[in-house]
């Protein structure tokens, strides 16, 4: 990571916004009621497309598939990488195996083993199962040998140092290999070897965890019982918190004000999110590329970031945020706001103001987002209307994620924790995030590939992952518009929380009477 990442990131701007005890008192944050357990936390974020990793859609899946399920290397604060399942690990001399070293008695939560055999099933399972959502980001990996109980080797095709990074998030998030023998239970009843394990799941309600005392790393673990939820709605937030239904959750940015005046405590930290303007190559009339070059000048990006993250989010024209590694600076500078320019390409091109027209479609929640985008889009003389999706819905993945229908969709990506990963799943053929799919220019293809076969601790790193982020962004008709940070807040019970770049984690985090 770069300096400036790494000042974002370790201040994790950390602010604490609290009145005085009294004025806490008379908010209602008195923490649990009497006679309730002190270490049972209640999170509302969101559950999962589907608790089976394999299965599992998006990026911001890695929040909650983390809760049952461990992986083999995980991130640090400064995005580095680090142990977890997996102790050690090495590259071969070619760079196109890599040996993973498993912790010694690693175990399910339903009693099994997680040792070699355990790992290679799992890995051969995101190759092979019928939809996995795994198979693009394992598509050189040729073959996996377990080659003693804790040693377990990937081979690959091409050389790919990105492999420690991928397999810290969902592609190395382990499941038993004897409840993935039923995948469509899996995806409702989670068995991994992570700090939780599952007692209790409604879908679109809510998920309730014990804590797994066989975790490798549960010493840092001092949550006894975590409920999850799905999120709130933006306007219900403050009072949700304050009220003690729910300890801690997302907060708009909007409304930090509202929440520092209720006696809450605000976290604010820097994420690797950037929200996008999707566009659809597949859809008329985003495929004329004349309508695509004048979107490229269409969109004010300092109005986002002032009106919706309120000041706390950057502008940004790729999918990563600024001061990140995979930040390319010289992308800020190709296209700028100018909405009389897109207006003299759409002029030049034949349409007149109201010949074209096209649907926004966003999540419920994102008003403020889609009337900025409507407001903006009718300054150079194009209509639209606003479809919005119900929060915890699945029509989203279905719609746009799988069918991808939408004209325009407002997105994002909450990035993944290797670049190469969150570059394909942005703007790879299969993408999830690629709503023009399977359109992916074999230029982008082979600026990835040379990623891939560039140790990351190479002078020419930077150089060459900037190169494939600018291929992508160019090859690409999606508008990357703003990085916003995570905002959370919680009650004064809850200890400092532990917010990192790449995913929520509950190491550490404490939760008193």
């Amino acid at each position: 990571m770069t300096r400036s990442w790494h000042s974002l990131a370790a201040a994790a701007i950390a602010v604490t916004l609290t009145v005085g005890m009294s004025a806490c008192a008379s908010a209602g944050d008195d923490g649990p009621a009497s006679g309730e357990d002190n270490s049972v936390l209640r999170w509302s974020f969101g559950l999962p497309t589907s608790w089976d990793p394999v299965a599992s859609r998006t990026g911001n899946d890695i929040n909650t598939i983390s809760l049952p399920y461990a992986s083999l290397t995980r991130l640090d604060e400064d995005g580095n990488v680090e142990p977890s399942l997996a102790e050690s690990w090495a590259y071969d001399d070619t760079g196109t195996a890599i040996t993973f070293t498993l912790r010694d008695d690693l175990t399910f939560s339903d009693g099994t083993a997680l040792d070699a055999e355990a790992v290679k099933a799992h890995f051969e399972r995101g190759k092979e199962q019928s939809g996995s959502h795994l198979r693009d980001q394992l598509a050189d990996l040729e073959s996996v040998t377990a080659d003693s109980e804790t040693e377990v080797t990937l081979h690959l095709a091409t050389v790919d140092y990105q492999i420690p990074y991928l397999v810290a998030g969902r592609t190395g998030a382990i499941a038993s290999p004897t409840a993935a023998k039923d995948p469509k239970k899996l995806a409702a009843a989670p068995v991994g070897a992570g700090p939780f394990v599952l007692t209790d799941f409604v879908a679109e309600s809510h998920a309730s965890f014990v804590k797994n005392d066989d975790y490798w790393d549960a010493d840092n673990i001092h949550i006894d019982r975590f409920e999850l939820t799905t999120a709130l709605d933006a306007a219900t937030v403050v009072s949700a918190v304050q009220s003690g239904s729910v300890d801690v959750a997302r907060l708009p940015a909007t409304q930090i004000e509202q929440a520092e005046k209720a006696g809450l405590t605000v976290t604010i930290a820097g994420t690797l999110a950037a929200s996008d303007a999707s566009l659809n190559l597949n859809q008329d009339p985003l495929d004329d590329p004349a309508v695509v070059a004048a979107l490229r000048y269409a969109f004010d990006r300092q109005a986002f970031v002032d009106a919706v993250t309120a000041g706390t989010g950057t502008i940004t024209h790729q999918p990563f945020p600024e001061g990140y590694i995979a930040f390319n600076p010289e992308i800020e500078k190709i296209w700028g706001y100018d909405p009389d320019k897109a207006r003299q390409i759409l002029s030049d091109a034949g349409y007149e103001d109201g010949d074209l027209s096209i649907e926004i479609t966003a999540h419920a929640g994102s008003e403020l987002d889609a009337q900025l985008t409507q407001s903006q889009l009718a300054d150079i003389g194009i209509d639209s209307t606003i479809s919005l999706v119900p929060t915890g819905s699945t029509t989203w993945q279905d719609e746009v994620y799988v069918a991808k229908s939408p004209q325009l969709a407002l997105d994002g990506t909450i990035g993944r924790e290797s670049p190469v990963a969150n570059l394909l799943a942005t703007y790879g053929p299969d993408g999830i995030m690629n709503l023009s799919g399977p359109h992916s220019s074999d230029e982008f293809l082979a600026a990835l590939d040379a990623v891939r076969a560039t140790p990351i601790d190479s002078p020419d790193y930077q150089e060459v992952l900037w190169n494939a982020v600018r291929v992508g962004v160019e090859q690409s008709p999606t508008n990357y518009l703003y990085s916003n940070p995570w905002v959370f807040v919680s009650r004064s019970s809850v200890s400092e929380l532990n917010l990192l770049p790449s995913q929520v984690r509950w190491e550490g985090v404490q939760v008193s009477g």
